[in-house]
């Protein structure tokens, strides 16, 4: 079935307003009006609700292992995360108590030679009354297009910074068929997704068959 970036985008925000939005049995219809237009600025802002980052996105990036990572957990700094929703250039975690550990925990990230991660509070309810929503925002030191997509001037030094170092571990190459699922974020099509339009996803897939057929990987996986 082809990549349906709008359906795609649409599906994800139903389920984000059902989730953070009707949820709470507390709220009445004036909250859930007001919690409801909070959550489409946010889409307006940081693109639309996805399932999972790029494992060179600088949200997910920051981790020591060789697996690849491609939600916000502890694995990559993140603590007191709960109730987690995810767009395209941030997150909004919905944790018990006041969410300082998830302020904190995104202080002590390492800095990015792309964007800069920060984290706020935010004054309206979503997932339950006793919660207190964050937003984890990633802040590009470039201006993005009008899409709002990542462009492939940031996304392929960011792939390239992630994956060229494997050479010195990796026994064998994947190929493109098996990588664009972590390369591409998710949902995704072939070469396209949420993140990445499909010009930008072709010139990453040229670049990374140029890299594994250069043999710095390996033998190419069968």
């Amino acid at each position: 079935m082809p990549f349906r970036a709008d359906e795609a985008a649409q599906a994800g925000y139903e389920e984000a307003v059902k989730y953070l939005v009707m949820r709470p049995r507390q709220a009445d219809e004036a909250q859930r009006e007001r919690s409801k237009e909070v959550l489409q600025d946010l889409v307006d802002e940081l693109g639309p609700v996805v399932d999972r980052y790029p494992t060179w996105h600088p949200l997910v990036c920051h981790h020591d292992s060789r697996l690849a990572v491609s939600t916000p957990g502890e694995q990559c700094g993140y603590k007191g995360l709960d109730h987690t929703k995810y767009f395209v250039h941030g997150f909004i975690t919905c944790p018990y108590g006041d969410g300082q550990d998830v302020i904190d925990s995104v202080k002590a990230l390492p800095p990015s030679g792309a964007a800069y991660v920060s984290a706020n509070r935010l004054d309206v309810q979503f997932y339950d009354s006793g919660t207190t929503p964050i937003l984890v925002k990633c802040e590009w030191n470039e201006t993005l297009p009008m899409d709002k997509m990542i462009p492939l001037s940031i996304a392929l030094p960011l792939l390239l910074e992630k994956e060229v170092p494997c050479w010195k571990w990796a026994q064998v190459a994947e190929t493109w068929d098996t990588m664009r699922t972590y390369f591409l974020g998710g949902p995704h099509g072939a070469r396209s997704s949420l993140f990445v339009n499909q010009e930008t996803g072709q010139a990453m897939k040229k670049v990374w068959e140029a890299l594994i057929y250069s043999g710095m990987f390996g033998p190419i996986k069968v």
